[in-house]
């Protein structure tokens, strides 16, 4: 087995079709990879999974507004009203 994609103790298959001529470029930059076929496609479904987890669960400030809410945070201000009363009401649904 190559290097390390597969070494969870729980293995799961998948079976999906495709084209041959995605079935034959998959194997072809495998080969290239120096990789098995199947750690080759483990480690580019894995690498992909997280790329399209990351856009949709990662938020990224830009400088200025990563700078805003570290001011905020940082910020000795006194909670206003509304923060104290939304803690009321949530020490009351938790503790009730």
């Amino acid at each position: 087995m190559g290097a390390g994609v597969l070494t969870e103790s729980k293995i799961e298959r998948m079976h999906f079709r495709l084209p041959r001529a995605v079935k034959e470029r998959v194997e072809k930059a495998a080969i290239v990879s120096g990789q098995t076929l199947t750690d080759f496609a483990v480690s580019v479904l894995a690498s992909s999974a997280n790329e399209v987890l990351e856009r949709n669960y990662v938020t990224t400030l830009s400088d200025r507004d990563r700078d805003k809410l570290f001011a905020l945070l940082n910020a000795d201000d006194e909670p206003g009203e509304g923060l104290r009363e939304a803690m009321k009401t949530h020490k009351k649904l938790v503790t009730d």
